[in-house]
């Protein structure tokens, strides 16, 4: 019996006959050159932009049509281009970015030499440029690989470059492209990260049917920097933006990161950029998840804009065709450097880093008050508003509060005092939390400060406090634990039972001992002092949930902080315990000497705070 061949196999129009080697034609070599580097409009957009960008402009405009496939123009007012740079701009792997062979020494954006050529072998190419040396400035065309001659062409300064019909001479690929909108918002984003990069340079995007949008040039500096990213990224990262920056061994870590009031649903607003590159690299992403651990839900992500910035010996950006990934030479040094430029920024605007004042909270108590006018009365819930309602239930209403209506809203002596006997200690009132006033549902802690109002969730609060106790104490000497007199015996799946004890090294390092006891069950013998009595079923069944989420990847010391924060969920003052006016104030003051205590370990605020003025505002004071 003839044995088959994978060729045999094949369906008959995936079936091919051996060719011999032969070198193919330049044409088509660029074509596919043009695959790798223009995949899509926005491919082109960017390899432009660079193009001014390393010719030293201070303004570059960008207009489009059609998402970029039938018209792409970009006008710089850099340097320019000689005669004869011109003819060779539109040969491959020709580049004025390179000083020598040594591709370890990348000073520019731009550097392959293949954006030109390639754009030019799928679509129609225009370049006019002028370089202060000439008397006049020189123009080409390239029509699917097809080049013109050089001509004499009027330009005051720099290079104007026009892509017509993109594609148009590879049909198969517009196929593949989306719609006008889409590759529009693609192109839209390539122009913001690159001018986040530049805030020294003006840029302009018009096209696609909108109004222009123009990002002016900025100052030098931080605050320069500052003022693009809020041109870009609005006016709520400015407010909330907090500058972070970090250095060793000549890597310098630098930018913004937006409080973690501040988040979205996604990792799309994370902007990073490695000597000036934009860049999506999967470990700075982790390092900058790592260092929000302590602040937001999982299901939430930070907004930042970070600028790393080292020699280029120590960074190689020539692992993508598309140079928007790089490859560090001391990958450890650059996370380190990132987790511990926002720790440190995060820990010092402790106080801003929660979603606990503002407009925020204003609005959550601001009624539904016209525009125009006090608030009709005829709108109250009570009015009787029915057709069949009685001349005498309007005429009681309307008469106001008689001794009949005002006995409606007589419900009796109050239940308890909600008010302290004694005053408010002048030095308590002006702690920045304020003094206990109250406690309301056996949950919240009402403060009195010298200018307002704290509201506190003393579970979160809590909570808080004993994970920053837990971290503090597993770094100094571990964690101090509790030898339990009679082991606490939990039955779980057998699943279970092998994912903890298989974690059973790193949950003892927290205090937390555990052993098998049997099919099923697991044996608590020791727990950590912190927490106090618990209750160990529970808490051992929230790590095992916590776990299923973990892989290989994630690092040792994300998994620590994981454990420690479930832990210190359960070792803390649970919503509905009654607590006495003293036990508020030690809660308060330990608020004001613990890190990051505007938010508990899931990410949720602690407290919410509203200032006199804005509660003059509600009451119309103001």
């Amino acid at each position: 019996m003839r044995r088959c061949t994978y060729n045999c196999m094949l369906p008959n129009r995936l079936k091919y006959t051996p060719m011999p080697v032969r070198q193919l034609p330049e044409i088509i070599v660029n074509r596919i050159a043009a695959g790798e580097v223009v995949e899509r409009p926005a491919s082109a957009v960017k390899e432009l932009v660079e193009n001014a960008i390393d010719a030293g402009a201070h303004r570059i405009d960008v207009f489009t049509d059609g998402g970029g496939r039938r018209r792409i123009t970009i006008t710089d007012d850099g340097t320019g281009m000689t005669r004869r740079d011109l003819a060779l701009a539109v040969e491959r792997h020709a580049t004025s970015k390179l000083d020598d062979e040594d591709l370890l020494r990348i000073r520019t954006l731009g550097f392959r030499g293949e954006a030109l050529p390639s754009i030019g072998a799928v679509a129609r190419l225009g370049i006019t440029t002028r370089h202060a040396s000439e008397p006049h400035a020189w123009a080409m065309h390239v029509d699917a690989g097809a080049k013109s001659e050089i001509a004499p062409a009027a330009l005051t300064q720099g290079t104007r470059v026009e892509v017509a019909d993109l594609f148009y001479a590879t049909p198969a690929r517009l196929k593949f492209l989306k719609t006008d909108r889409t590759e529009g918002e693609a192109i839209r984003e390539v122009v913001r990260r690159l001018a986040m990069a530049r805030p020294d340079i003006a840029f302009t995007l018009a096209g696609e049917e909108r109004a222009p949008v123009t990002w002016a040039a900025a100052l030098p500096g931080a605050p320069g920097q500052l003022t693009r990213l809020g041109d870009i990224l609005g006016a709520e990262f400015r407010a909330s933006a907090i500058e972070v920056r970090s250095e060793r061994d000549g890597v310098i870590v630098e930018g913004f990161a937006a409080a973690p009031s501040l988040t979205r649903a996604n990792a799309l607003g994370q902007y990073l950029f490695v000597n000036g590159r934009p860049v999506r690299d999967k470990l700075i992403l982790g390092a900058v998840r790592a260092a929000y651990a302590d602040y937001l839900p999982r299901d939430r992500h930070p907004v930042v804009a970070l600028f790393v910035t080292l020699d280029s010996q120590e960074v190689d950006a020539n692992v993508h065709p598309a140079k928007t990934e790089v490859r560090f030479r001391n990958a450890g040094l650059v996370r380190a450097l990132i987790i511990h430029a926002l720790k440190e920024g995060l820990a010092r605007e402790g106080r801003r880093t929660a979603a606990n004042g503002g407009g925020a909270v204003l609005s959550s108590f601001r009624p539904n008050i016209p525009p125009r006018g006090g608030w009709d009365w005829r709108n109250s819930p009570s009015y009787p508003a029915s057709t069949s309602a009685t001349a005498e239930a309007r005429d009681d209403f309307v008469q106001g509060f008689s001794e009949v209506a005002q006995a409606d809203f007589d419900v009796g002596a109050p239940s308890a005092d909600v008010r302290f006997e004694q005053a408010p200690a002048p030095e308590q009132i002006d702690k920045p939390l304020g003094a206990a006033r109250t406690q309301i549902h056996e949950t919240y802690i009402v403060s009195q400060t010298r200018d307002g109002l704290i509201v506190v969730d003393q579970h979160a609060a809590h909570e808080r406090i004993v994970y920053e106790r837990l971290k503090a104490s597993l770094e100094r000497n571990g964690v101090a634990r509790q030898i339990l007199l009679i082991p606490d015996i939990v039955e779980m799946d057998e699943a279970t039972v092998e994912k903890l004890l298989g974690q059973a090294d790193e949950l003892e390092k927290f205090g937390l001992a555990i052993e098998s006891f049997g099919p099923g069950a697991v044996a608590v013998r020791e727990t950590p002092s912190l927490l106090g009595k618990t209750n160990a079923a529970a808490l051992l069944r929230d790590l095992s949930e916590h776990m299923a989420e973990w892989d290989e990847a994630l690092p040792l010391e994300r998994r620590l902080m994981h454990v420690a924060a479930t832990m210190a969920c359960h070792g803390s003052v649970r919503a509905g315990r009654i607590l006495k006016p003293e036990e508020m104030n030690a809660l308060l003051r330990e608020m004001e000497v613990t890190p990051n205590s505007g938010q508990c370990n899931h990410g949720r605020p602690t407290y919410v705070e509203l200032k006199l003025a804005d509660i003059e505002k509600l009451f119309g004071r103001r």
